[in-house]
């Protein structure tokens, strides 16, 4: 008797988020961290001199809208406070005890909030020494609490302690092995090696905890396995690799040798946040329904970010157009026996 393996595959699950400035809802989003309970915080790019933009919103995996921080300017181009502020928000994470970290491109900070999003502090000097910053986007923990930030601009990663000590760093301008060219997001699996989207070469790179190179894969093009500005990268607790593939308007999917598996490309309904909005207007539900090409309304637009949970769901934000999360569940690799070539 052999035994035959069916691949992994993906069943969609629901969609969260619609379009606005405040309340349930997202505008831009280019980032989530998932914290206890199903919680998640989502990080919006929103607009930068609206006093009424919202940066960080709180919800849940099941819709729950529970509020929302970290605001931008008074509308003139004066913040509210240091604490609040928040130009270009590129990524988030939290610590051990769900501290908020946000990275900002406008101000090469990492600002810090309790769980509820109140302000805690700031750190981050603009440059290019040890320590400076130019251009921060991803951000992760190691299991000690230790960052690890993309330091865009400088093409390089660092490593600080959570509280902006310097620690470590890697990396140069190139398209060599260890090299990188305005990377992006970043991920950190369940052996502390650390996965790099190397946006302008279109490929993921690996490397030890300590920055030494492991491998690559991917290469320009829009082919099963190639790239075109990919944004961020997840690994799940069984190795396998999740890709937003932004300008291919697909997450792509790779085993732990980053040999392709399969490819998604959207398939969202309406949210709860959504369809009260169009309840509020009934008006709008006829207008859908003669609406032509609504169908395209499933499909990813500029997937920028992808996370994963210990659950088996893959969460794919979409920051260009529809301001959402789409979510997925995974369904393992199943086993066939088989018999003189006959399934039992």
């Amino acid at each position: 008797m052999t035994t035959q393996t069916m691949g992994v595959t993906f069943s969609y699950s629901h969609t969260i988020g619609r379009l606005d400035n405040a309340g349930p809802s997202f505008r831009n989003p280019v980032a989530m961290a998932l914290g206890p309970d199903d919680l998640m915080y989502v990080v919006s790019r929103s607009q930068e001199y609206r006093p009424d933009c919202l940066r960080v919103t709180i919800c849940t995996v099941g819709e729950e809208y529970i509020g929302q921080f970290a605001r931008g300017s008074n509308g003139v181009g004066e913040w509210f406070s240091a604490e609040a502020r928040l130009a270009w928000p590129s990524s988030i994470a939290l610590d051990s005890v769900g501290n908020v970290y946000v990275t900002d491109e406008w101000f090469n900070t990492v600002s810090i909030y309790t769980k509820d999003g109140e302000f805690i502090s700031d750190w981050g000097t603009p440059g290019s020494g040890d320590g400076e910053i130019d251009g921060p986007s991803g951000i992760h923990f190691d299991g000690e609490d230790n960052v690890y930030l993309v330091d865009a601009k400088n093409n390089r990663i660092q490593k600080f302690t959570k509280d902006g000590k310097f620690l470590a760093k890697w990396g140069q301008e190139g398209s060599g092995d260890g090299e990188f060219n305005m990377p992006w997001g970043i991920d950190v699996d369940r052996s502390g090696d650390v996965y790099v989207v190397d946006w302008r070469n279109d490929r993921i790179q690996k490397f030890s905890p300590d920055g030494q190179f492991l491998m690559k894969f991917g290469t320009s093009g829009t082919g099963d396995g190639e790239f075109n500005r990919p944004s961020d990268v997840a690994v799940d607790k069984e190795g396998i690799i999740y890709v937003a593939d932004r300008s291919n308007n697909r997450l792509q999917v790779f085993d732990a040798g980053g040999g392709f598996i399969t490819k998604l490309t959207g398939d969202a309904t309406i949210s709860q946040w959504g369809a009260l909005q169009l309840d509020a207007n009934p008006d709008k539900w006829k207008q859908r329904d003669v609406a032509h090409g609504l169908e395209r309304q499933k499909l990813f637009i500029g997937p920028t970010a992808v996370e994963v949970d210990d659950k088996g769901r893959v969460f794919v934000v979409e920051c260009s157009g529809h301001s959402r999360i789409q979510i997925y569940r995974k369904i393992g690799p199943s086993f066939l026996g088989l018999y003189d070539g006959a399934r039992l």
